[in-house]
C-alpha cells in the first residue's frame, strides 16, 4: 500500500483524499510520532490523541489563511507532520532542530507560539477581532484542552469572546487529562456524559414501551426526546459554555473521523463564537500510553516495541525532583503543618508519595498557578506551612501573588522551583532563567539555591523553619551522587561558602554552577592561576561579609549563575560591590540578553559558556588584556 503521508506536500492535498486514506493516514501518522519520540523523547500522549482532530481540521479549514491556534502546543505532532515537517521531524526537540512546540518562525502554518497552558482562546479572539477590522473573512480556530480549561485565563478569554460576538471556533478537547488526571469541580462537570449502559438500555426500553401506544404513542415519544434534550442542557456542559454566549456543540467521538468532518463543515458557517466539545483519548493508538497517560505525557527516548523507557540514572544519583519529593515527606512526618500545593503537575513535581502518604494534606489546584499561590496564602494565615511546587517557568504567571499575597505579609509560604536554570528540549517556553531575577528583589522574601542533593536538603529544613516566606530552586536532572541519609542541618540564613582559596581570581557562584565554578578552578591551577571558589547559597540577603572579604583580596571577581544576567545574582553582587565602594575588576558569566533555543543541558550550558571550559575561556579572556596593559606600563 502506497505511503501518504511521505506524499503529503502540503495540508490542502487532505481535500483529495477518500475516508479511506484519511483512515489510513491517521494510522501513519501515529506511526510516525511514536517512531520519532521513542528516539527524541517528547509529548507522546496528547499528540496521539488528536491525530483525527488534526487531519479534520486541516482538511475542512485552509491553514495558513484560516488560523488554527493549539493551546499549550503538546498536541501539536500531527499538526507539524501535516504541514510540511516530515522531512525534518527526527530532529524534534534537538539543538537546531525543530520546536516541540508551535513556533510562527518555524512554519507559517504555526499560528502562535505556544508552551504555556490557556493562552489559545485569549490569541485566537485577538486575530478574529483584527480579521474583523480589516473586513476580512478568515476562520479562527482555537485548540484547547480540558487541562488547560482549568485556567482562570481561559474563562477570561471566553467571557470576552462571548461579549464580542466575533466569529471564533473554540474546540475542547476533552481527554480528561492535563499531565496528571484533571482534578476540580469543573474536570468533574465536563466528565458528566449520558452514555452509560443502564441509561441507553432504559431510553430504549421507554421508547419501545411509549410507541405501542395506540394513538398517540408517536407524540409521547417525540415528546419525551424534547424532555431528555432539556434535561441534557441541565446535565451537560452545553449551559455552562452557552452561559458565555458560544453556542455549543458535543460532546462527539474525537476519533470518528466522518463525524468530526462532518461537525466541523457544519460549524464552520455557524456566526459568532461556537465551542465543539470533542472527547479523545490520551495516547490513542499506542498500548502503553493509553495505559498510563501520565507517565507517557512528556517521555524520554523509549523502545517503541515495548514502551520501556531507555537510560537512567547515571552512578545511581536521584533526581533532585525525587530528592525533594523524599525529602518533603520526611519533613511533613515532623511537622503535621506542613502541606503541599501544585498546579496539575503531582508527579512532575514529585509528590506523588507524599499525596499517598498524606492526602488530606496534598492540594492539585489544577493549571491554576496564581490561586495556588494565594491559596497557600491562606492556609499560612491559620498556622500550616505550605509548600508550593511549581515549575520554574510556571511560577512567572503568579509575581502579583507571590508579592502582594505572601510576602507583603509576611507569610511562611515555602516556593520549591523545579526546572530552574536550563531545562533542554523544551527549549525558550520551559527554560527557568528568569526566576532569580524576577524574585530577588522582593522584599521579605530569604532565597536560597544549593548546589548539590545535600544543600537542597538543607535549604528545605530551612524553609521549614522560617517564619516568613521563603523560596528555593533546582535543576532539572540528577544531583551529584552524595549520600542523602541521616539528619539534615539547617543552613545559617545569608550564609555563603568557601570552597577553594586562591589570590588570582575569586568565582562566587550559585547553584549548579559552583560545581562548574570548581572544575574551571581546578583546570585554572594547572595553567598557574589561582582561583578561589565561593558557594554564595543565598541570593537574598547575600553574604555581603564573605563576599566583600574574599572580593578584596583579589584583582578579579567573577559571578557564575544559570540565570539571565539582568537583575540576576551577578547584578546582586555589583550592586554590593558598589554600594561598598570597593573597587576591582568584574566578570559577570550567565544567561545573555536573548531567548534560549531547545538542546541538551550539556549543549547549551557550553553553547553559552557557562561551562567549566566555558568559563575558563572567559577568565582567561578577561586576564590577558590586564597582563599585556601592565607589561606596556
Amino acid at each position: 500500500m502506497e505511503k501518504i503521508l511521505a506524499q503529503l506536500a502540503s495540508p490542502a492535498e487532505l481535500k483529495k483524499l477518500s475516508m479511506e486514506q484519511l483512515t489510513q493516514l491517521a494510522d501513519e501518522l501515529r506511526k510516525q510520532i511514536v517512531k520519532t519520540v521513542a528516539a527524541t523523547g517528547g509529548y507522546l500522549g496528547s499528540s496521539l490523541g488528536v491525530v483525527e482532530l488534526s487531519i479534520a481540521l486541516h482538511r475542512v479549514f485552509n491553514s495558513p489563511t484560516d488560523r488554527i491556534i493549539w493551546d499549550v502546543g503538546h498536541q501539536a505532532y500531527a499538526h507539524k507532520l501535516l504541514t510540511g515537517r516530515l522531512e525534518n521531524f527526527h530532529t524534534l526537540r534537538q539543538l537546531d532542530g525543530i520546536s516541540g512546540f508551535p513556533k510562527r518562525s518555524e512554519s507559517e502554518h504555526d499560528a502562535f507560539d505556544v508552551g504555556h497552558a490557556s493562552t489559545s482562546i485569549s490569541a485566537a479572539l485577538g486575530m478574529a477581532s483584527a480579521i474583523d477590522l480589516a473586513g476580512g473573512d478568515e476562520k479562527v480556530i482555537a485548540v484547547i484542552g480540558d487541562g488547560s480549561l482549568t485556567a482562570g485565563m481561559a474563562f477570561e478569554g471566553l467571557n470576552h469572546a462571548g461579549h464580542l460576538k466575533k466569529n471564533l471556533i473554540v474546540i475542547l478537547n476533552d481527554n480528561e487529562m492535563s499531565i496528571s488526571p484533571n482534578v476540580g469541580a469543573l474536570a468533574s462537570f465536563l466528565s458528566r456524559k449520558l452514555s452509560s449502559d443502564t441509561f441507553i438500555r432504559f431510553k430504549k426500553e421507554t421508547e419501545n414501551i411509549l410507541n405501542h401506544i395506540p394513538g398517540f404513542g408517536r407524540d409521547l415519544v417525540n415528546l419525551a426526546k424534547k424532555v431528555e434534550e432539556s434535561f441534557k442542557g441541565f446535565m451537560t456542559p452545553g449551559m455552562l459554555f452557552e452561559g458565555f454566549g458560544f453556542d455549543y456543540f458535543g460532546p462527539l467521538d474525537g476519533h470518528n473521523l466522518q463525524e468530526l468532518l462532518e461537525t466541523l463543515e457544519n460549524v464552520s458557517h455557524i456566526k459568532g463564537p461556537v465551542l465543539l466539545h470533542v472527547a479523545t483519548q490520551k495516547g490513542k493508538g499506542y498500548a502503553p500510553a493509553e495505559l498510563n497517560p501520565p507517565k507517557y505525557h512528556g517521555v524520554g527516548p523509549f523502545d517503541p516495541a515495548t514502551g520501556e523507557i531507555k537510560g537512567g540514572k547515571p552512578g545511581g544519583a536521584a533526581s533532585y525532583t525525587e530528592v525533594f519529593g523524599a525529602t518533603l515527606v520526611e519533613l511533613a512526618e515532623e511537622d503535621e503543618r506542613i502541606v503541599a500545593v501544585t498546579a496539575a503537575m503531582s508527579e512532575g513535581t514529585g509528590l506523588k508519595n507524599f499525596a499517598k502518604q498524606f492526602p488530606a494534606r496534598f492540594f492539585d489546584v489544577g493549571i491554576a498557578e496564581q490561586h495556588a499561590v494565594t491559596f497557600a496564602a491562606g492556609m499560612a494565615c491559620r498556622g500550616l506551612r505550605p509548600v508550593v511546587t511549581i515549575y520554574s517557568t510556571f511560577m512567572q504567571r503568579a509575581y502579583d501573588n507571590v508579592l502582594h499575597d505572601v510576602c507583603l505579609q509576611k507569610l511562611p509560604v515555602t516556593f520549591a522551583m523545579d526546572r530552574s536554570g536550563l531545562v533542554g528540549a523544551d527549549g525558550p517556553t520551559h527554560h527557568g532563567v528568569f526566576d532569580l531575577s524576577f524574585m530577588r528583589h522582593i522584599p521579605n522574601l530569604t532565597f536560597v539555591i544549593p548546589r548539590n542533593e545535600v544543600e537542597l536538603r538543607r535549604a528545605m529544613k530551612t524553609a521549614s523553619l522560617a517564619e516568613g516566606p521563603f523560596a528555593y530552586r533546582y535543576p532539572r536532572g540528577n544531583g551529584v551522587g552524595l549520600p542523602i541519609n541521616g539528619p539534615i542541618e539547617p543552613l545559617p540564613i545569608g550564609k555563603g561558602e568557601l570552597l577553594r582559596s586562591g589570590k588570582d581570581v575569586l568565582i562566587v557562584a550559585i547553584g549548579v554552577l559552583v560545581n562548574e565554578a570548581l572544575e574551571a578552578a581546578k583546570l585554572l591551577a594547572g595553567q598557574g592561576i589561582e582561583v578561589a571558589v565561593v558557594d554564595a547559597r543565598f541570593i537574598k540577603p547575600l553574604d555581603t561579609e564573605l563576599l566583600l572579604e574574599q572580593a578584596a583580596k583579589v584583582p578579579l571577581v567573577v559571578t557564575a549563575e544559570e540565570n539571565a544576567l539582568q537583575g540576576g545574582f551577578g547584578a546582586a553582587v555589583l550592586e554590593l560591590l558598589a554600594d561598598s565602594g570597593l573597587q576591582v575588576q568584574t566578570l559577570r558569566i550567565g544567561i545573555p540578553d536573548q531567548f534560549v533555543e531547545q538542546g541538551t543541558q550539556a549543549e547549551l550550558r557550553s553553547f553559552l559558556g557557562i561551562d567549566a571550559a566555558g568559563i575558563v575561556k572567559k577568565i582567561k579572556a578577561a586576564i590577558v588584556p590586564a597582563e599585556v596593559c601592565h607589561v606596556v606600563e
